[in-house]
């Protein structure tokens, strides 16, 4: 398995400092489906039918969506997403729209980290990212994206624009 670790994800997001936006995780989740399922023993609840989800600047669209709780503090834990193409979007601090897009979203809210997986991209302004699986750590800016099999790991980065 190839893999591509760019510490400081400077080479995607070169245009200055990616943090996502800082109020998003104290905002309510919205969610928004065509049905629902509970689990309240496993503290499990599975959205289906074009899922739409909203955290402050964050957006998450998908077929299935499923959230998992902490039994003791009610704490969203994780979420996890899965279409053709499940995607997320998150705004910057400085205003710029983090986008990511695979066949699953793997999103761990108390670690501020999105695993995507299968035809797995993440891009900002005309740069991205394209792999089998793309593990991004959004608060510290850390990326590591694996090709496919033997495959390989694909990146465009886009020239800046003069200020």
């Amino acid at each position: 398995m190839k893999f591509s670790h760019l510490s400081l994800i400077a080479c995607l997001l070169a245009s200055g400092q990616a943090l996502a936006l800082t109020t998003d995780s104290k905002q309510p989740v919205y969610i928004d489906s065509d049905s629902q399922q509970l689990d309240m023993k496993s503290n499990r609840v599975t959205f289906l039918g074009d899922v739409k989800l909203k955290q402050g600047s964050i957006n998450i669209n998908a077929d299935k969506l499923v959230v998992v709780r902490d039994a003791k503090s009610g704490q969203i834990e994780t979420i996890e997403g899965y279409g053709n193409l499940a995607t997320f979007s998150q705004l910057t601090d400085e205003g710029k729209t983090l986008y990511g897009e695979a066949k699953e979203l793997h999103y761990k809210m108390s670690e501020d980290e999105l695993t995507m997986i299968e035809k797995a991209m993440l891009a900002q302004d005309d740069s991205e990212i394209r792999g089998k699986k793309i593990r991004y750590k959004i608060s510290s800016q850390k990326l590591i994206a694996d090709g496919e099999g033997n495959g390989r790991v694909s990146t465009v980065l886009q020239p800046q624009a003069a200020q």
